[in-house]
């Protein structure tokens, strides 16, 4: 496995950031609005500090989106890692375990105490992954599972 250099994306690198993110919802049939408009909406996004965008290798071989947001359990801010993609033929090579490790710097750099993420239930090779970098989904003192939930706007 190799050593992977992971770097925050700038404006500038909208359109692969879009890419990456675009083959990553088709890989898994869901529904994408196509890299135009992830661009344009991460040509903005990206100037700000609420969004953070990781990537790693050159030319890119993954992806990381992290948001980030007020909280009133903490002094820092809560962390959700919405994104970790890595290409298929790189898969295995420590791309997301660099992306990974760089993002929970990011986050401890901000003054995050914790990295949140939401996996399916179905995806255990993603579930397997996290599990084995220490992410649970079993609250501290508590016995059963956490879930997300969501609804349509």
């Amino acid at each position: 496995m190799g050593t992977w250099e992971v770097r925050r994306a700038a404006a500038a690198d909208a359109g692969v950031v879009a890419g990456l993110l675009d083959a990553f919802n088709r890989e898994f049939d869901t529904p994408t609005p196509g890299v135009e408009v992830l661009a344009g909406r991460l040509e903005r996004l990206l100037v700000g500090d609420e969004l953070v965008v990781l990537l790693a290798g050159e030319p890119a071989a993954g992806v990381a989106v992290l948001s980030f947001r007020v909280n009133v359990w903490s002094e820092g801010p809560a962390v959700v890692l919405d994104e970790l993609y890595v290409g298929p033929g790189l898969r295995g090579q420590g791309v997301g375990r660099a992306m990974l490790g760089a993002a929970g710097e990011v986050a401890k750099g901000r003054g995050a105490e914790a990295l949140e993420i939401h996996v399916d239930g179905a995806d255990t090779d993603a579930r397997r992954f996290y599990e084995a970098h220490g992410f649970v989904n079993v609250e501290p003192g508590a016995d059963e599972p956490m879930y997300f939930y969501y609804r349509d706007l």
